[in-house]
C-alpha cells in the first residue's frame, strides 16, 4: 500500500505515505463548503503534476551535470462547475538566473518534465500548459 486516509471530520482529511509516515491534510476549497485551510484534493492533484515534472526534469539535469537547484514552479489549477472538475493546470517554471543552458539542453530538459508519469496520467480533457520561462514557450501538450 501507498497511504491511508482518514476522514477528521469538517471537510478535512488526513493522508499518512506509509513508508515515510508523513503526513499531509486536506480541507475542501472554500467555493466547495469547505475551510480551504488546507490543499484540496485537486489542489494536490495540481501540485503534484509540477512536483512530478521537476523531479523528472531533475533526474534528467542530475544525467547532464545540470543543476536545477532553486527552481520554481507556479501551478494555476482551473475548474468547472457540473460536474465540478479539474478543466486545465497551467504549469509555469522559473529557473534561477544563473541557469545558462544551450537549446539543446532545453528541449532535452522539456521534453522530460512533459513525459513524467502524472503528466501522462492525466486525462485528455483536462488542458495542460507549460511555460517553461525561455523565449521557447511550450503551450499544450
Amino acid at each position: 500500500m501507498t497511504s491511508e486516509i482518514i476522514y477528521k471530520g469538517a471537510l478535512r482529511t488526513e493522508a499518512k505515505h506509509l513508508q515515510s509516515e508523513t503526513v499531509i491534510e486536506t480541507d475542501a476549497p472554500v467555493d466547495n463548503q469547505g475551510k480551504g485551510k488546507r490543499f484540496s484534493p485537486t489542489d494536490l492533484l495540481a501540485t503534484s503534476l509540477g512536483s512530478c515534472m521537476l523531479t523528472i526534469m531533475g533526474i534528467k539535469a542530475r544525467d547532464m551535470n545540470i543543476s536545477l537547484e532553486g527552481t520554481e514552479v507556479s501551478i494555476q489549477k482551473l475548474m468547472k462547475p457540473e460536474p465540478r472538475r479539474v478543466s486545465g493546470i497551467d504549469v509555469r517554471f522559473n529557473f534561477p538566473s544563473s541557469l545558462q543552458l544551450d537549446e539543446k539542453e532545453k528541449t532535452i530538459l522539456e521534453r522530460a518534465a512533459l513525459t513524467c508519469p502524472v503528466a501522462k496520467s492525466i486525462h485528455p480533457d483536462i488542458e495542460l500548459k507549460v511555460d517553461f520561462g525561455w523565449e521557447k514557450i511550450s503551450s499544450e501538450f
